[in-house]
């Protein structure tokens, strides 16, 4: 494990292959979803950590990027309640969150070839690109499960039940 891994690491516990299974929390509300969860991290990493290294840099990109860093979780969270009303919009939310992770690593990269080691003395850009490349590939499963349905799920109301 490297110095961003434990220095960043999820408190979520458990690896892939650790022999152990931990069942998920049913999803009540978007901030239940892992998606949301890992989006959030990474926009107080690049907040908190990166962007003070990249004001003393003086990278011009700066705005971009914590716009789009931001980006990523809000468009998790509408996506999540907007798919009951307008499930068209709501999947193009999640294109949009999805969008948003390859725009983060692309900045990233972008930073990492600019300025290397004066902007990631402790080697968090590579772990930062890994999540957000990891938290793109399960908001594609997100969607094609919501896709499997084709709507919304909906809560049964009395005036739906036949007796």
């Amino acid at each position: 494990m490297n110095y961003a891994q434990s220095k960043y690491a999820s408190r979520a516990g458990g690896k892939f292959g650790s022999g152990t299974f931990t069942p998920r929390k049913p999803v009540k509300t978007f901030r239940d979803l892992d998606i949301y969860q890992k989006a959030m991290e990474c926009a107080v990493i690049v907040v908190k950590n990166i962007r003070p290294k990249l004001e003393k840099l003086k990278y011009p990109f700066i705005d971009g990027i914590t716009d789009c860093t931001m980006s990523v979780p809000l468009f998790i969270g509408e996506a999540h309640s907007i798919r009951f009303g307008n499930f068209p919009l709501g999947l193009s939310l999640i294109e949009k969150a999805m969008s948003g992770c390859n725009k983060m690593i692309i900045y990233l990269e972008h930073i990492k070839g600019m300025y290397g080691d004066k902007a990631d003395a402790d080697g968090v850009l590579d772990e930062i690109v890994a999540r957000y490349a990891e938290t793109r590939t399960k908001t594609f499963h997100l969607e094609q499960s919501w896709k499997k349905w084709g709507t919304a799920p909906r809560e049964i109301t009395p005036a739906k039940i036949k007796l």
